[in-house]
C-alpha cells in the first residue's frame, strides 16, 4: 500500500471493472488489493512454470525498465526494457529475434508491439494492468499501478519473490534480500 500499487488513473475501461475496489473523492479508482495479491502469486506461478529462458520481459515504460531488468536478472528470464523492435518475434530474419513461451507485459498500450506479435504467435500474455488498460489479448491480468516508480518496483519485486519461491530457490517464509529502492527506477535531480 505504501507504494501506491493500487491506486488506478481517473479513468476505468469496462474490461478493469472488475478490479475496482472503490472511486476516491479525487477520482481515482482504486484497485483491489486482494484481487492484485492474487494475481501476483497467480504470476509468479505460471511465469516459474516455464523454463527461464523461455520466459520473456517487456518494458517499454521507463519506469519499468529498472525493475524489468532486475527481476529478469533474479530469474534468469530474457529481458527488452525500452524499445521493443518490430518483428522481434514475428522475423526470423531479423538480428533480434526470439521465440519466447511467454511473455511478460508492464503495460499492454505503452508494449503494444510485443503485445500484437505475441498475439500473432500464440504466446500467451502476463500484463500488468491498469484501471484505464483494455486487456484484449491478455491472458493474465495482474491489476496494478502500471505506472508508478515505487508502484512498478514493488510488484516486480512481489513477482520476481514469487517465481523463485514457487521454483523452490527462496523458502515460504525466506525473504528475496532486495528493497523497493534496489527496484526503484532511479530518478536524478540536478
Amino acid at each position: 500500500m505504501t507504494s501506491g500499487i493500487h491506486i488506478g488513473t481517473t479513468v476505468a475501461v469496462k474490461d478493469m471493472k472488475s478490479f475496482i475496489f472503490r472511486v476516491r473523492k479525487d477520482g481515482l479508482y482504486v484497485l483491489d488489493i486482494k484481487k492484485t495479491d492474487d494475481r501476483i502469486r497467480q504470476a509468479g506461478r505460471m511465469l516459474a512454470s516455464y523454463e527461464p529462458e523461455d520466459v520473456l520481459i517487456c518494458s517499454a515504460r521507463q519506469y519499468g525498465t529498472v525493475p524489468s531488468t532486475k527481476m529478469a536478472r533474479l530469474c534468469n528470464f530474457k529481458a527488452i526494457p525500452g524499445r521493443f523492435v518490430p518483428g522481434t518475434l514475428t522475423n526470423p530474419n531479423s538480428k533480434h529475434y526470439m521465440e519466447p513461451k511467454i511473455i511478460f507485459l508492464n503495460d499492454p498500450r505503452s508494449d503494444k508491439q510485443a503485445l500484437k506479435e505475441a498475439t500473432r504467435m500464440n504466446i500467451p500474455v502476463v500484463s500488468l494492468c491498469d484501471s484505464d488498460n483494455s486487456t484484449s489479448n491478455v491472458d493474465l491480468v495482474v491489476p496494478v499501478n502500471n505506472k508508478g516508480r515505487r508502484a512498478l518496483a514493488r510488484v516486480y519485486l512481489l513477482i520476481a519473490t514469487q517465481v523463485l519461491k514457487e521454483r523452490g530457490e527462496l523458502g515460504e517464509e525466506e525473504e528475496l534480500g532486495f528493497s523497493v529502492d534496489d527496484f526503484s527506477f532511479k530518478v536524478l535531480r540536478s
